[in-house]
């Protein structure tokens, strides 16, 4: 049995390890799980050209590999690993990808390392809070977002890109360095995410811009529109895409999270 990832492009660490696993041709079978349709199984061809017929992530059989029942999820033979960064590091591991992208300097990967372990409250969590409060949260209460929120959402997202700025890109091409690592691929994925909501954050940050163009030249830009163009569409999204056992767990956390 070969490689298997489960992956929803939707999802920022899973288009982290789609593009990681592409642009270093490790072989694996797409399992594509569509986030959106919760417990449901849609037969028939998945969007774009991604493989396999979609299935949401809150299935049994899903559970069998992740019962956390979240993405990415791997499965290796027998073996199963959850966890985008714990992931990441297998596939560098396992496949010997080249030394940059998990540097063996100890200093060089306690710079990745200090990123990783920076980035999930922090871009990760800032971000994602933009998207989902200016996605879902009029989609699912039917009631316009308030400037004064989106004001103060987008204001903690200007925050922590000023820190991304002075203390991890610095004046350097790339986080490490001269060469791209996992921290800059787990970076652009999660600074992709607001700009699916319409919030081009790179537009006045012309250094944060030419980083995003170095990042994109490493990898190709044509496999990083690719794995964008799911949720540069978001603004598309509607309810009835979404798996109504779904809408309520969605308006709960984000009507809490928005308090």
């Amino acid at each position: 049995m070969g490689l298997e990832l489960y992956l929803d492009l939707l999802s920022q660490p899973c288009r982290a390890l789609y593009i990681f696993a592409r642009t270093n041709n490790i072989p694996f079978e797409f399992k594509h799980v569509e986030l959106m349709k919760g417990e449901r199984w849609r037969r028939g061809k998945p969007p774009g050209n991604l493989p396999g017929a979609p299935r949401g992530h809150r299935t049994e059989e899903f559970r069998k590999v992740n019962m956390l029942m979240k993405v990415p999820a791997l499965k290796d033979g027998s073996f199963t690993l959850a966890e985008s960064i714990a992931i990441l590091l297998y596939l560098a591991r396992k496949f010997k990808t080249p030394d940059h992208w998990y540097p063996s300097d100890l200093q060089k990967r306690a710079r990745v390392d200090e990123y990783l372990s920076w980035q999930h409250v922090n871009i990760r969590g800032k971000g994602s809070k933009l998207f989902l409060t200016k996605v879902l949260l009029p989609l699912l209460t039917g009631q316009p977002l308030s400037p004064e929120k989106l004001e103060g959402v987008t204001e903690e997202l200007n925050v922590v890109l000023k820190q991304f700025e002075e203390k991890f890109l610095q004046d350097k091409p790339f986080i490490v360095g001269n060469e791209i690592s996992l921290a800059d691929l787990v970076a652009l994925v999660e600074l992709m995410q607001p700009v699916g909501a319409g919030y081009n954050l790179f537009e006045e940050r012309p250094k944060l811009a030419a980083w995003r163009s170095r990042v994109e030249e490493a990898v190709g830009k044509q496999l990083c529109q690719e794995a964008h163009e799911g949720i540069l569409n978001a603004k598309n999204l509607t309810a009835d895409k979404i798996a109504p056992e779904l809408l309520e767990h969605f308006k709960h956390q984000l009507l809490k999270q928005s308090s």
